[in-house]
């Protein structure tokens, strides 16, 4: 018999509270968050991502995924960014572009790093999956800037 995740009664809630590897996420994505502040603490974040995923529920697996793509993914932009940085630094333009440039590509990649661990913390206190832990976005969630 499949299992509802979506099921309301406070026993299934509380279960679901108290899912393997739910701890391990909400450290993960505390790590990432810390990242912002010391840049170790996010390899040490998808490292333990790494070790947990499988290891626990397979909705909190969902997020374990979301968090080790977020980590990938940030490491592929940030790499992108500094290339094209160099690049134009190579091709002498002017400080203030490269500067610039590289000021909005870098501000781009961590807020939608935050904005990914926000969803990601969101669903996590409300029990629920990550719904497309592949996705370039947040997850598959509709984000609202309302209550």
């Amino acid at each position: 018999m499949p299992i509802d995740l979506e099921r309301n009664d406070d026993d299934f809630a509380a279960r679901k509270a108290n899912s393997p590897g739910r701890g391990a996420a909400v450290l993960i994505y505390a790590l990432y968050l810390g990242s912002v502040m010391a840049v170790v603490t996010a390899p040490l974040g998808v490292a333990i991502a790494h070790f947990k995923l499988g290891r626990g529920a397979e909705w909190v697996d969902s997020h374990l995924r979301f968090q080790i793509r977020t980590f990938w993914l940030g490491v592929v932009a940030g790499g992108i960014g500094l290339l094209l940085w160099n690049l134009l630094g190579y091709l002498d333009a002017a400080p203030g572009i490269a500067w610039g440039l590289g000021y909005l590509f870098f501000t781009t990649c961590l807020v939608w790093m935050v904005a990914r661990c926000g969803v990601g913390i969101h669903r996590l206190m409300a029990n629920h999956p990550i719904n497309n832990p592949r996705s370039l976005g947040f997850g598959g969630a509709k984000v609202r800037f309302h209550d």
